[in-house]
């Protein structure tokens, strides 16, 4: 179950270090910058998932859904297509946006996974699974709506 503890940690790594070196420069934090960062580093992560574990993630769907194996690479092209333009800033606001709706549109995969043990990631605990991804995803969706959608993101810094 270290895969949820490994995408927080990519995707606070990037402001995390950032916010170490404001504040040892006393320099203005980018908040945004680094949070789009993060955001790009967990998605790109993410697609690898649909190369390296591609069955898991073929069983991660109901057997009703068509083309599953060319879903699961489309969707991961989707995901490093997203990863990378989080680090383009003329791309990163609409890619944050469509990394918000890629995790609401994808989270039933995740609720089937956990119900039928799919064993992958964590899932294979079955519905207790979904204790800790729903909120990793709510996570994830504050993330990119709140520090990468929303305008004002940068943070100055205190004064002693």
């Amino acid at each position: 179950m270290t895969t949820p503890i490994i995408i927080l940690v990519l995707l606070t790594s990037p402001l995390f270090i950032a916010w170490l070196i404001s504040k040892v420069k006393g320099s203005e934090l980018e908040v945004g910058k680094f949070a789009f960062w993060g955001l790009g580093i967990a998605f790109i992560f993410f697609s690898i998932g649909h190369v390296v574990k591609t069955e898991g993630m073929v069983e991660m769907l109901p057997p009703w859904v068509p083309f599953r194996l060319a879903l699961i690479y489309l969707t991961g092209l989707l995901e490093v297509a997203i990863g990378v333009a989080l680090f383009v800033p003329k791309f990163q606001v609409h890619a944050a946006k469509v990394a918000v709706i890629v995790l609401i549109v994808f989270f039933p995969a995740n609720i089937y996974a956990a119900v039928n043990s799919i064993g992958l990631g964590g899932h294979q605990w079955g519905p207790v699974y979904l204790l800790i991804r729903t909120p990793l995803q709510f996570i994830l969706i504050a993330w990119a709506y709140f520090l990468c959608v929303k305008k004002d993101s940068k943070l100055e810094p205190q004064s002693a």
